[in-house]
């Protein structure tokens, strides 16, 4: 994959080119990171803990979830001492 070449329609909307969007897994209702770096601009596609660990995604969600609850009862913890 390279270079594509991209036309700034009405309102600065722009379209990603078939092939990139389904290398990348790009679909409607995907959000994408735009990073400004001099005179640059570029898209990120972020991935999510799911996508990260494939079918392990949602036990991975789930201890997110479950770090998470941890820290809150340490901090409130904290804040009642």
């Amino acid at each position: 994959m390279g270079r594509y070449r991209v036309k700034v329609h009405r309102k600065g909307l722009i379209v990603i080119p078939a092939e990139v969007r389904r290398r990348l897994g790009i679909c409607e209702g995907s959000y994408l990171e735009l990073v400004v770096e001099d005179n640059s601009i570029r898209l990120i596609v972020p991935r999510s803990l799911r996508d990260a660990f494939g079918v392990d995604g949602e036990k991975a969600l789930e201890v997110a979830r479950l770090i998470s609850a941890s820290k809150r009862v340490e901090v409130e913890e904290e804040i009642r001492s």
